[in-house]
């Protein structure tokens, strides 16, 4: 069976030197590429790859914007991450995205085809470094931090007040901060936790135990 990938970064000569190692190893076929989170995006509904190998840092929408949004509209196209970005924000935000696959670069061709051949059959994997990364972050203590890493220190503050059940006004009371800036603080918590009401936002607080009452 055929892997069929899609190659997504905004460098060409990475695309290329994709492109070239793939056409190197037997059951590869590079099916497109593109140069934008929109045009990878646009790829994977219209392509259909088995596997879309995405960067973080990618013109018009992200690559984690782009991830999240493949996740929701073509299921079956697994994203692998081949990027630079190695600190724990990029890491696992990514993983929240969708992402199966987590690899930086300047890894050696034979673990990138690995990865993409690992991704395609259905698999999660990411680089020795990442790895370690990612079970250091599950080994740390649970924090505020460690749970919503997303959200600015502020911003867990208000979720960990509106799990509290306090309305605007009383946090932003509580906080010494006007009204309106509680309100725009809880329109980028609702962005970044992907909800749409309070109550959506009460439960994911209070499930990973953010939240006194």
């Amino acid at each position: 069976m055929t892997v069929r990938i899609v190659v997504a970064d905004d460098h060409g000569i990475v695309r290329e030197g994709l492109a070239a190692l793939l056409s190197a190893r037997d059951g590869f076929e590079l099916v497109g590429t593109a140069a934008t989170g929109s045009e990878a995006v646009r790829a994977a509904v219209t392509l259909k790859p088995d596997v879309l190998v995405m960067d973080i840092q990618m013109p018009e929408v992200t690559g984690i914007e782009a991830t999240r949004e493949i996740a929701r509209v073509a299921p079956d196209v697994a994203v692998l991450m081949l990027t630079m970005f190695d600190d724990d924000e990029s890491v696992f935000a990514a993983m929240r995205a969708g992402a199966r696959g987590y690899v930086l670069k300047g890894a050696a061709g034979d673990n990138v085809i690995r990865a993409i051949a690992a991704v395609a059959d259905g698999g999660a994997i990411f680089g020795p470094g990442i790895a370690r990364r990612t079970l250091a972050y599950l080994s740390r203590p649970r924090t505020d931090e460690a749970l919503f890493p997303e959200l600015t220190p502020r911003e867990r503050e208000v979720l960990a007040l509106i799990a509290d059940g306090l309305g605007n006004a009383a946090i932003a009371s509580r906080l010494n901060l006007a009204t309106a800036t509680i309100g725009n603080h809880i329109t980028s918590i609702f962005a970044k936790l992907q909800v749409t009401t309070r109550a959506e936002a009460i439960v994911r607080a209070r499930t990973t135990g953010l939240g006194t009452n």
